[in-house]
């Protein structure tokens, strides 16, 4: 993390955070030891397993390909649905996995004020999947979404970099990897790194979505899975 992160503990280890101002009301917090590691992976090992898993078919720049990562979804009822790439997850509800009602509670804990009520989860089972550069601007988010993200498992790299004046990269077009000419590009750009640990929370809120795109790059050497639970509030 970036050594103007600002890093702040209480009196529980799990508490401890790191707090990185982006400027221009962007914002993101760090919690590298947010979920007790037992706790954690019992919780790894339930979610590989009993969560329906797809790796839907997906349409980028006009070509179907398969989306370079497992995903699942989970929201309230009576939200507006979410699609991206011409694909559209069905939602399940909230009751069909405890697991994930009991981290949801207590990142509400955590984070009073929160009102998360939609869950999209990824998983990453091998170095090469991935997720490209691409920012969660979605409208159903509204202009300054609050995004909490769980990690288990592997840990992995997480880029944010600062956004072009050019058109938006959104989950639509997150699944095609930049060319070397783009990432050449990339690396003259402002840049931070965050390596995402097992039971760890990164939380991005204010402008984050708007002025910078995040990646999960492809890493050679990530050879056990990684899974993602990102926690959003869609707004009606």
């Amino acid at each position: 993390m970036s050594s103007s992160a600002t890093q702040t503990s209480n009196s529980s280890e799990t508490d401890t955070k790191e707090t990185l101002d982006l400027g221009n009301g962007s914002e993101v917090v760090y919690y590298p030891r947010f979920l007790p590691q037992n706790q954690s992976y019992q919780w790894l090992e339930y979610l590989d397993k009993k969560i329906p898993w797809t790796r839907p078919e997906i349409h980028v720049f006009g070509r179907s390909c398969l989306q370079p990562r497992d995903t699942c979804y989970v929201a309230n009822k009576g939200l507006q649905e979410l699609e991206y790439s011409g694909y559209q997850p069905l939602a399940y509800s909230w009751d069909d996995f405890p697991p994930l009602k009991a981290i949801l509670e207590l990142i509400h804990e955590t984070l009073p004020g929160s009102k998360f009520n939609s869950l999209l989860l990824n998983r990453y089972k091998i170095g090469t999947d991935y997720v490209s550069w691409h920012s969660d601007d979605e409208k159903l988010y509204g202009p300054t979404p609050e995004i909490a993200s769980i990690s288990f498992g592997c840990e992995r790299e997480f880029l944010l970099r600062k956004r072009e004046k050019t058109p938006k990269l959104s989950m639509a077009t997150s699944t095609k990897y930049n060319t070397s000419s783009e990432q050449s590009k990339a690396s003259r750009l402002e840049q931070r790194s965050f390596v995402l640990k097992h039971g760890s929370m990164l939380v991005m809120r204010g402008y984050v979505q708007r002025d910078w795109v995040h990646s999960i790059p492809k890493r050679a050497k990530a050879n056990t899975v990684r899974i993602n639970l990102t926690f959003r509030q869609v707004l009606n």
